[in-house]
């Protein structure tokens, strides 16, 4: 199963609104066919498992870390590929929360005199789909937060120069978040601070499909910038306010930028919450923000961050300085958002912490 995992994390930000899934099976103690959702989610992992395997599949045993799909969509379903091919066992971690699957996958197989072991290695399978779980439960993509600071937690100096806080190797590996994100979020203000491109340059990354999303109520992306000037070539998306004249809009629209357009709540900011429920419903099940402070401090004012990405750096700015995060107005410790440490280690002369929102 452990090597299904491996497998399905390679769907990771590239599969979207389908789940990251890894298939492998066994026959005599020897791995016979591998596979794993394909970009755009088709084909799916069993498919190309048991296309690998051939005959060889008949009398074998399955493992996957998803419930197969009982369902005919834009291909067949997948019980009864697996069913055809003569599998005689599977093992699967979990049932498929999607109400077209949510156990019949399994009661198909188990009707079909398959073996089906159901549990193993649960909790792992879950924290690779926990996007996916979210936006099919809760209606919203998970959402890392990345951040590289000095090691007081500012991201920019008064005067707002922010570049090269961290070294390199904090900034090659934000293009492999980049890559395992269904897209990539950031606010206004950043987009115009830094003026970002927010693909990843990793060799072999497709970006044709990893949407580059902008917050930016008023409006203010300039139409030069790298993100407009590049928008034809990978997309980008702009959460803005519904009010503004249409031909401003027009303006954004006929540079190939998709509009989401949201009201404006009782403070003439849109909310931050419907915002991400837009983004679940066109199917995105992670996303990587970026920034900057305003966008941080609303994210997690509203409960909304489930990881924590953050680069340190061995250097100090100060009071005065840009913090990471805005206010949250927070008056109790009580109050406080928490988080468990999953992983730290140096990262070139940087440190690299990830953690986890404690629910």
């Amino acid at each position: 199963m452990k090597v299904a995992f491996s497998l399905a994390r390679r769907g990771l930000g590239n599969v979207w609104p389908n789940p990251a899934v890894g298939c492998i099976i066994v026959k005599n103690g020897r791995i016979v066919g591998r596979g794993w959702t394909q970009p755009g989610g088709r084909p799916h992992a069993e498919a190309m498992a048991l296309k690998q395997a051939g005959k060889k599949a008949a009398g074998s045993t399955a493992y996957v870390n998803l419930e197969p799909c009982n369902h005919t969509g834009k291909s067949p379903p997948c019980t009864e590929a697996l069913i055809e091919a003569g599998i005689k066992e599977i093992y699967g971690s979990l049932l498929d929360p999607d109400p077209r699957v949510s156990g019949t996958g399994f009661e198909r197989l188990k009707k079909a005199e398959l073996q089906v072991n159901i549990g193993l290695l649960s909790e792992t399978a879950r924290e690779i789909n926990e996007g996916f779980f979210l936006r099919i439960n809760e209606g919203r993509p998970f959402l890392t937060f990345k951040t590289a600071t000095t090691i007081d937690g500012k991201i920019a100096t008064k005067n707002g120069e922010s570049n090269g806080i961290t070294g390199k190797e904090a900034r090659s590996f934000t293009h492999l978040l980049r890559s395992t994100h269904d897209a990539t979020l950031v606010g206004s203000g950043t987009a115009l601070a830094d003026n970002p491109d927010l693909t990843s340059r990793l060799p072999g990354v497709d970006n044709k499909r990893r949407p580059r999303i902008i917050l930016d109520r008023g409006l203010r992306l300039p139409l030069d910038s790298r993100l407009v000037m590049s928008a034809k070539e990978a997309p980008v998306w702009l959460i803005t306010r519904n009010d503004h004249p249409p031909s401003k809009l027009q303006i954004y629209k006929d540079l190939y930028i998709d509009l989401i357009l949201m009201p404006p709540g009782d403070t003439g900011q849109s909310d931050i919450v419907s915002a991400m429920q837009q983004l679940g419903s066109r199917g995105l099940t992670r996303i990587l923000v970026e920034g900057g402070n305003h966008v941080a401090s609303s994210l997690f004012a509203a409960d909304l961050i489930d990881q924590l990405v953050w680069f340190r750096a061995p250097k100090i700015l100060g009071n005065g300085a840009l913090s990471a995060i805005g206010n949250l107005n927070i008056d109790k410790l009580s109050e406080m958002p928490i988080f468990v440490r999953q992983l730290s280690t140096n990262i070139g002369k940087d440190f690299l912490e990830i953690l986890s929102r404690s629910r």
